[in-house]
């Protein structure tokens, strides 16, 4: 059964964290740790698309020129 979609950058993105913290820790049987690398790969895609819209909304604000952030410190 397919996981929904996530309803936020944030939370695909908190999720993710979860999902390579419990790979990496590599207790989990074969089958769980190749789900959860599919699953990863579709958070990956979503998070990926909400940054390129949230750029392209930016590109459109300034004008289609993306300026250098510099941050103050």
């Amino acid at each position: 059964m397919a996981k929904a979609a996530p309803k936020s950058f944030e939370s695909a993105v908190e999720e993710l964290e979860k999902l390579v913290d419990a790979l990496e820790r590599g207790e989990m049987p074969l089958a769980d740790s190749l789900a959860a690398y599919k699953r990863g790969a579709e958070l990956l895609k979503y998070a990926q698309g909400e940054l390129a819209q949230v750029e392209q909304q930016v590109k459109i604000l300034e004008g289609d020129v993306l300026k250098t952030f510099t941050p103050e410190i």
